[in-house]
């Protein structure tokens, strides 16, 4: 199963438990570690990297119909900030998402993944209050182990698709990836 197999390569990452840790306790609503944190490292992994990928950031999603401030994510950040300064904290509500993207609104967490750009992107990760690891993918896990780069149907932008996987330089990185069309 490819859950179990993504939840043994990410306890191999020795900063994992203590992330997962501080957003657990942070206690927001249905909330994730995700995107490129999970991307990357299992992306690492398949490539047999010894060293982990340096991340830009540690994207944190979580879902909350009842505050749709922004100011209220960056509250957030700041709390992650002040017991781990070393990570660059991105705190989205997807439940808001829908305004930054121009959509309709996102009914739960897995529809706004569902919309993200790349289907190995929409995955994350989480620990429950029984210290179990959690895996969230609406899109599936295949393409992500597959190291295959393939547009959300959900995500209509072209060009973005395809800039994004140039500026952030995945091919270089991990030279294993193939486009999918």
């Amino acid at each position: 199963m490819l859950k179990q197999r993504l939840i043994e390569i990410m306890l191999r990452n020795d900063e994992l438990i203590e992330d997962l840790t501080l957003v657990r306790d942070l206690n927001l609503p249905n909330s994730w570690i995700a995107a490129g944190y999970v991307r990357n490292y299992c992306w690492d992994s398949l490539h047999e990297y010894h060293r982990q990928s340096l991340l830009e950031d540690v994207d944190i999603i979580y879902y909350d119909q009842s505050d749709l401030t922004f100011d209220k994510e960056i509250e957030y950040e700041e709390q992650l900030k002040l017991k781990k300064s070393t990570h660059n904290w991105s705190i989205k509500n997807q439940a808001r998402m829908h305004i930054t993207n121009n959509t309709k609104p996102y009914v739960d967490i897995e529809d706004a993944m569902r919309h993200w750009p790349e289907t190995a992107t929409a995955v994350g990760i989480r620990m429950n209050w029984e210290n179990d690891i959690q895996v969230i993918a609406p899109l599936g896990l295949e393409d992500l182990f597959d190291l295959k780069i393939r547009k959300s149907t959900h995500f209509q932008d072209v060009d973005y698709f395809h800039n994004r996987i140039n500026s952030k330089n995945w091919l270089h990185k991990w030279p294993k990836l193939r486009i999918v069309e």
